[in-house]
Order: C-alpha cells, then sequence, then structure tokens
C-alpha cells in the first residue's frame, strides 16, 4: 500500500513512478532528497509487514497448525504494535507535540490509516480463521465447538472441571457505589456481566487468570481413529459463561459481553530520578501496569450503551475502540501448536553439529588454529554454550565477560557463568534490564548472577540500551594471556536459537580480542574508547564507518555494489546514502525482513535499489552488510553484528558489527546467505517504487528456490558448507 504525503501539507516534487521526464535543453533540476515521497512511514510499513505474516496463515500449501501459529504471531505482534508504537502517537496528540517525519504523513492521517488497515487484517485474521483453518482442522480431527453443541455428559465433565479448576481461581468484581470500576491489566481477557435481581440490574466485571488455558479439550469416549489422535476444544470464556450460577447465586445473569483492552508500555528511563538502573526499570515496570489504554477492543454483541459506559470508566475514546468476533485476543491460539500432531506441523529439524566440534574436545585448540563462523538454526547452538561452558570449567582461564540481552527463563549460559565464580576466575557481566519485556527475566538473573559472586553491570546511561552480543574468555597458556572471543547477531538464547537465522562468530584475532577488552571497559569503566582496531561500535563509530563505506561504493559507481541484511531500515540519513549511491549507479540489493522507510525503483534516486523482504519458518535475524567495488581479490568488505539501520541503534545503542575476513568465510556470507536470499521465490516479497509488496513466483520452468530449505541454503562449494571453519593465515 503506498502512503503518499498530504498535499495540503507537503509540497510535490517532480519524480514520477511510471513516467519518463520529456528530454530538455536545460540540465535536470536536483532531486530534492529531502521529499516526503522518498519515504514510506514506519507505522504503516510496520503494518505493511505484518500483512506478510498473516499471508502465511492464509497458505493453503503449509501445514495447518504452522498457520494457526502464524495467525497468533500477528495478533500478538498487534498487541505489541499498540502498546509501543501507537502509544507512542497517541501520547503526541494528548501532549500536542507531534511532527511529521519525513514522510511528511501528520499524526491524525497516520492514526486514520493504523486503524483502517488494523480492521483490515483482523477481519481477514478470523475470516481465515473461521472459514478455512478451522473447518479443515475439523476434518483433521481437531475440533472447535461451540457450547450449546456439546453433549450433556460432557457438560457434566466440564462443570466438574470448572468447579474443580476454574472456580476456585475467578473473581468477580461488582461496579456500583460502594465498589468503583476495578483496574482492567492490559492484555486480559475480561467479561462484562449484568445480572437481575429484584432491586434492579447490577453489573460486574470477570477477569479470565491467564494460568487458565484458552482451549479446554471436551472429554470425549472417542479419541483416536485410524491411529490419529482426535480432539475436541471449547473456548474457556465459554465453560465460564455456562456456569455463571455458581458465581452469581440468587441472580438471573442477563447478559454477558467480552472485551480485551491494551494499556501504553512505551516507557524511556530518560532522566530518571531513581538513583540506580535497577530502580528505574522495577518502577517502570510498576508503572507500566497503569499505562494508559491505547485499545479497547469489544465484541459486536456489546450494545452501543454498554460499550459508552465500558469506553467512559477506561477513559479511551471511540477510536480507539475495535469491534471483534469472538474468540478476542487471538494471540492465545500459540496454544494449539502443543497440540502433538506432528503430521500438521513442518517436518522435523534437528541443527547440524559442525564436523571439527565432533572431532575436538576443545573449541580453544580449535580457535588457536582458525575462526568458526556458525548459521544458526541451521548449525547447532551448542558450541556457543560450550564455549562458555568450557571457560568455566577450565582451570587455566582466568576471566570471563559477557553480555547478556534477552537470554530467556532457563539458560544454560547463565548456569555455566554461575559454575564460574571461584577465587583465581573473574566473571564479569553486562545485564541489560532494559531489554522491553524481558525486564523481569533480566533482573531475576542479575540478582542470581550478583548473589554468586559475578560483578554485574546494568549498562552504561539510563538512555541507552547495550545490545550488542559479546563474550570474551581470557585464558593462560604459558606465559601468555589469550584472548577469545565470540560475536553474534542474535541473542545467548537457545531456544530463539532455534526459531531465528543468526550468525555466531568466534574467533582469537589479536585485533578483535583488543577491541573487545576495549569494550567491555566502556560498559564496566569509564572508558572513552574512540578508536578500534576492527570493530565498528556504536555510537562511537558505527554511523561514520558505515556512511564511509557507502560513499566509497559511490565513487565507483557502476563497479560497486551494496548487499545489506538486517530487520528494518528507517534511518534517514543513511538511506539519504543509498540513495546518492544509487544515483551514482552503485547496484544496491536490501534484504529488510520488517519495516522500511527506503522507497526503491524511483527514476533519478532509487532506481538501483533493490528490497526484498523473506519470511517462512525461521525469524531472519541475520544482521550483515556487504561492499565490494571491481574485481580485484581486495575489494570486498563484510561486516555482521547487532545493529539494524535505525537511529536508535546507531545514535543510543551499544552496538558491535565485526568484520569477516577470510575468503571461505566472507564468500559464505556472500553466496549463501546475500545471495541465495536474493533468489529466493518461496515467501519472498518484494517491495516496488509505489510502496507494495508482491510475492515474488519462480518463472514458468524455473527451479524454486528456498531461502530457508533444510538442512539449510546449498551451498556452491559443499566443503566449505560442511566445515563452514578456516585456517588462520
Amino acid at each position: 500500500m503506498a502512503h503518499a504525503p498530504e498535499q495540503s501539507e507537503q509540497a510535490s516534487i517532480a519524480v514520477t513512478v511510471d513516467d519518463t521526464p520529456e528530454a530538455t535543453d536545460q540540465p535536470a533540476e536536483p532531486i530534492d532528497l529531502e521529499s516526503p515521497e522518498l519515504y514510506a512511514n514506519r507505522e504503516l510499513s510496520l503494518l505493511d509487514f505484518q500483512r506478510r505474516v498473516l499471508d502465511l496463515g492464509l497458505r493453503p500449501d503449509l501445514p495447518l497448525l504452522e498457520r494457526v501459529k502464524f495467525l497468533a504471531i500477528v495478533s500478538s505482534n498487534l498487541d505489541e504494535f499498540f502498546m509501543v508504537r501507537v502509544a507512542g502517537l497517541i501520547e503526541q496528540r494528548m501532549t500536542g507535540t507531534s511532527q511529521p517525519g519525513a514522510d511528511g504523513l501528520s499524526l491524525s492521517r497516520v492514526l486514520t490509516e493504523i486503524r483502517q488497515t488494523v480492521a483490515e487484517l483482523t477481519v481477514t485474521q478470523r475470516e481465515v480463521w473461521h472459514q478455512d483453518i478451522r473447518p479443515k482442522l475439523a476434518e483433521a480431527g481437531i475440533e472447535f465447538l461451540p457450547y450449546a453443541a456439546i453433549d450433556d455428559a460432557a457438560k457434566a465433565e466440564l462443570r466438574a472441571l470448572f468447579e474443580r479448576e476454574i472456580y476456585p481461581v475467578l473473581t468477580p468484581q461488582a461496579v456500583d457505589e460502594a465498589r468503583p470500576f476495578p483496574h482492567i491489566s492490559s492484555l486480559s481477557l475480561n467479561m462484562l456481566i449484568v445480572v437481575q435481581d429484584e432491586v434492579g440490574e447490577h453489573v460486574a466485571r470477570l477477569k479470565i487468570p491467564p494460568i487458565i488455558d484458552r482451549f479446554v479439550e471436551v472429554p470425549s469416549s472417542d479419541s483416536s481413529a485410524n491411529g490419529v489422535d482426535h480432539f475436541r476444544f471449547v473456548l474457556v470464556e465459554e465453560v465460564i459463561e455456562a456456569n455463571l450460577d455458581a458465581l452469581f447465586p440468587g441472580k438471573e445473569v442477563k447478559s454477558v459481553y467480552m472485551f480485551r483492552l491494551t494499556r501504553d508500555a512505551d516507557y524511556e528511563l530518560r532522566d530518571s530520578t531513581a538513583e540506580t538502573i535497577m530502580q528505574a526499570v522495577e518502577a517502570e515496570l510498576e508503572q507500566r501496569l497503569f499505562g494508559f489504554v491505547v485499545r479497547l477492543t469489544v465484541e459486536p454483541a456489546m450494545p452501543a450503551e454498554w460499550r459508552n459506559w465500558l469506553a467512559a470508566q477506561l477513559d479511551v475514546s471511540a477510536t480507539d475502540t475495535y469491534v471483534m468476533d469472538r474468540p478476542l485476543g487471538l494471540s492465545d491460539l500459540m496454544e494449539l501448536t502443543g497440540i502433538d500432531r506432528p503430521d500438521l506441523k513442518f517436518s522435523s529439524f534437528t541443527p547440524r553439529m559442525p564436523q571439527w566440534y565432533q572431532e575436538t574436545n576443545s573449541i580453544f585448540d580449535v580457535l588457536q588454529r582458525r575462526d568458526i563462523l556458525l548459521h544458526h538454526p541451521y548449525d547447532s547452538f551448542t558450541p556457543v554454550i560450550d564455549l562458555v561452558r568450557q571457560a568455566s570449567s577450565d582451570p587455566d582461564v582466568v576471566a570471563i565477560k559477557q553480555t547478556l540481552y534477552r537470554v530467556g527463563n532457563a539458560s544454560p549460559i547463565v548456569d555455566a557463568l554461575l559454575e564460574a565464580r571461584d577465587d583465581e576466575k573473574q566473571v564479569a557481566v553486562l545485564v541489560e534490564l532494559k531489554a522491553r519485556f524481558d525486564e523481569e527475566s533480566n533482573i531475576r538473573w542479575a540478582r542470581a548472577l550478583e548473589s554468586a559472586g559475578v560483578h554485574v553491570a546494568y549498562g552504561v546511561s539510563f538512555g541507552m540500551k547495550t545490545h550488542c552480543k559479546v563474550t570474551l574468555v581470557v585464558r593462560r597458556e604459558g606465559n601468555n594471556l589469550r584472548r577469545y572471543v565470540h560475536l553474534g547477531t542474535g541473542n545467548y538464547n537457545p531456544v530463539t536459537a532455534r526459531l531465528y537465522t543468526d550468525l555466531s562468530f568466534m574467533t582469537s584475532d589479536d585485533d578483535i580480542a583488543a577491541d573487545v577488552s576495549d569494550v567491555f571497559n566502556f560498559l564496566t569503566g569509564y572508558s572513552d574508547q574512540q578508536n578500534y582496531r576492527k570493530l565498528l561500535v556504536a555510537p562511537v563509530n558505527l554511523r561514520e564507518r558505515m556512511t564511509a563505506l557507502i560513499r566509497k561504493e559511490a565513487e565507483f559507481g557502476a563497479e560497486g555494489r551494496i548487499m545489506m541484511k538486517m530487520n528494518q531500515i528507517i534511518d534517514i540519513p543513511m538511506i539519504q546514502e543509498l540513495y546518492k549511491a544509487s544515483q551514482a549507479g552503485v547496484q544496491i540489493e536490501l534484504l529488510v525482513r520488517g519495516f522500511c522507510s527506503l522507497r526503491p525503483g524511483i527514476p533519478g534516486v532509487s532506481e538501483n535499489i533493490r528490497v526484498v523482504s523473506t519470511l517462512g519458518r525461521f525469524l531472519e535475524h541475520v544482521r550483515t552488510y556487504y561492499f565490494r567495488h571491481g574485481a580485484e581479490d581486495n575489494s570486498e568488505y563484510v561486516i555482521a553484528g547487532s545493529a539494524d539501520i535505525m537511529p536508535r541503534n546507531l545514535n543510543y545503542r551499544v552496538e558491535v558489527m565485526f568484520p569477516i575476513e577470510d575468503p571461505s568465510l566472507l564468500a559464505y556470507v556472500r553466496d549463501d546467505i546475500l545471495l541465495y536470499q536474493l533468489r529466493s521465490t518461496v515467501n519472498a516479497y518484494e517491495l516496488g517504487a509505489d510502496g507494495a509488496y508482491e510475492l515474488i513466483k519462480p518463472q514458468l520452468g524455473e527451479q524454486c528456490y528456498d531461502a530457508q530449505s533444510l538442512p539449510g541454503p546449498p551451498a556452491p562449494d559443499a566443503l566449505r558448507r560442511a566445515v563452514a571453519s578456516f585456517p588462520r593465515g
């Protein structure tokens, strides 16, 4: 969907997509790179990404339960979108502080388009659930029944289940002159219940606790047929609704209406008055419970009078109220992916174990001879875990330093760090407490590490997050100390390492190790290091170095080439550098999974830029950037790391990008990741000059290329793919 700027707010420029300007003797007017026509709105581009995720849920060729998963992901993503992005926009509306961005759209225009697009997405999502996926699941032996269709024997068993496991955790809350309207937590599922007695009508709110499964299995005497397990489910809210007499004895339940709300969770710790970052984050978590309502969702059966009453209680406007069919909160569909029906899921996948790992007992021995590059999830994450485990138990290791951003609830990495602390070994960990929605988990790990005697730091400042993924191991070898390093594009989380595509790079390169030491001195001390040997570090030199790399390619014109793979790109100065390089003739190909403010294919500006978005079984998370000018052996340069092309990554986060210098590993990133994904004709979308994404399809008779084909994208050089490592020098 194209989002043109409003003519009343921004003047149009003489750049068109479909027409070629007539020849003239006058020199062409320079194109204004500040023109809003050259940029897509961030929020609307993010909704375009949700549309592509939803497209996977529509795909009849994908396994049914995988389609269910994509529907759930869309709802979960939209929840976060409202909690963070829309909340920020509404706050601007309330404070009157909004200014049009580079795209030129006013705040009111953006909010209107968000509402229209979200309505379109949710209608499509529910149509495919009710009309396509549910009937097909029923044919496959997974049924979703309305409570009224359940036989009496099963209802009796569900009543017993209600009394035994559900009733004890329910708390109806009356609303009257003595009992004010209660606080409603974000993303909670609620009932607005109207009851009648001899006095008149009364209203109550009932929260359905999240500890209760959303889908309740209906008892059945026949749970299998033809060797395939069959399942029957009913929504938990329907079970509760059918048994409300137990909660309101002596009252008549006249009506029940479902509602759900989303609260603001967009908090920053800038200018915090707390004494420590830990205190500030804990205060933020408390404040998040009481953020203003950014979205109220109600079902169509709720009459206008009750809808208006509820909106008034929650202080939410009509424009922020959404009407959706049951079930509300489709993110809970993720529960269904736990059903034991492997025939309705992607085929099982086991990450491969690198050959070098199978042939050695010591990762340090390998790193003394060569660098290692792992491509997750195709390559196992186990070597990364074992690097920390071996370091924790090795008596020759004198120090371990690591950054932790999102490690998950059960972390073997943290367990190894906890075991590493002894009298002879220094362990220092930077735990980023400000990782949004992971704060509680990170606080718990930080306190556990501190209790074990680990030196824990919590970040550089209130306003800056530490986002880099870095481990440093210092080992005594003979009379010398040698440093070993792990650098990654993803988090130290073994669960997401099986779901996200990421790179892990391990090395004992002296320059990189020295740079990493400087990074840790910056993180844990007062170092103001400005010069790095090989690493690109934000906020110190990353923007400057990236800008210089793009400009260097522009000097070579048509002989220059840039390939970039990232999660998103919205930084306007960097986009303008890419526009200038395109104008100079540089061929630029971008793999951007999520939102993209750059507009490719505009004559005179970006006709040499191509943008592709790849989705699929795995979440594309690799961040790597390739530059090449000419055909000489030394004309290629590749970096990878933790940073996207966003202002926050370049200006307000500690990020580390590392070079991949060996020709064989560089070729792997170039050929097996970047070029292969750019050839993909499965689950790949190309962004047009009009701002619309179009699914890429193979030409008639052309071979399909799947960027996420298993056990991994095929490589031109099978040996390189099998080893994925090289002897140094």
